[in-house]
């Protein structure tokens, strides 16, 4: 029984690590660039529906809206601030750039906010699921998260590959110059890469805040872990990057169940090591071909 709880745990747990990798896929693959204010983003997600729906004391449904719409917003100033006034000169300063945005993020948070952990309660996590009387304490969020999850990467999928808008998109970071010609407007859909990167990082911050305590550094290690996922999934396939947060979760709580907890990041992070010194395009990338 306690395995079976861990693999639903490891799931939800998974499909949160997917959400956020979906983050960097959406901006690669547009950009050629990656948010690593990711784990802020998350973090600011799970806060601000703290603050509306707590402390304000608003309805759970705006509350969640509200922090949503501000995280994408969040993701707009990520793109103007820290990554095109870097990458339209073609510097790679815009890493250390989104790194150091989401530092100032954490902190601000940590000084309005407080350092104290929270709790943010959901009907969703309060009671366990009954499953044939089995008491794995289960809690219907941790079946919805690999739902939700596996919706929006399908919606990616399909957006980017079967719409006009989506196809537009991509072609940015394929070649500019032609794009610019066919009338994309490049600036925008790049910036509009970004707003969807902190958005999938704020759902996930929202769907795992009721699950964990709700802090200011609550996004550093998640976010970590995330890109370790995007690139373990192969961070040019949407697909890819879900299912390779899905089986990072699953290792994760089997290797806690069985090891203890102390072991958890040697082993996951080893296994990264190793997978990726198999393929170093990740489990579903594919090796890009450049001309010269």
């Amino acid at each position: 029984m306690l395995l079976i709880s861990a693999l639903i745990s490891g799931l939800g747990l998974g499909s949160m690590y997917g959400l956020m990798a979906l983050g960097f896929y959406v901006t690669y693959a547009v950009s050629g660039t990656v948010n690593f204010a990711q784990g802020s983003s998350m973090m600011l997600g799970a806060v601000l529906t703290f603050t509306f729906a707590q402390t304000l004391g608003w309805p759970l449904v705006p509350a969640i809206l509200l922090a949503l719409a501000l995280c994408a917003a969040y993701g707009l100033v990520v793109e103007a601030v820290a990554v095109r006034p870097f990458a339209s000169r073609g510097s790679d300063a815009w890493l250390m750039a989104t790194v150091a945005l989401g530092i100032v993020l954490d902190n601000l948070v940590m000084f309005t906010f407080g350092k104290e952990p929270r709790s943010l309660p959901s009907p969703l996590a309060q009671t366990p699921l009954d499953i044939g009387g089995l008491g794995l304490g289960i809690y219907p969020l941790q079946v919805l998260i690999p739902v939700v999850g596996l919706a929006l990467a399908g919606v990616l999928h399909t957006v980017s590959r079967r719409t006009r808008w989506g196809t537009a998109m991509l072609a940015v970071v394929q070649n500019r110059s032609a794009a610019r010609l066919m009338g994309i407007p490049i600036k925008r859909a790049i910036a509009v890469a970004f707003a969807l990167s902190a958005l999938f990082a704020g759902i996930a911050g929202v769907l795992i805040a009721p699950l964990f305590n709700v802090q200011s550094d609550m996004g550093t290690l998640f976010g970590l872990k995330a890109f370790a996922v995007a690139i373990l999934g192969g961070i040019t396939s949407a697909w890819g990057v879900m299912i390779a947060g899905l089986l990072f979760g699953i290792i994760e709580a089997l290797v806690t169940v069985t090891l203890g907890s102390g072991y958890t990041q040697i082993v996951t992070f080893g296994l990264v090591i190793v997978a990726l010194a198999i393929r170093p395009n990740g489990l579903f990338g594919r090796a890009q071909v450049r001309k010269v």
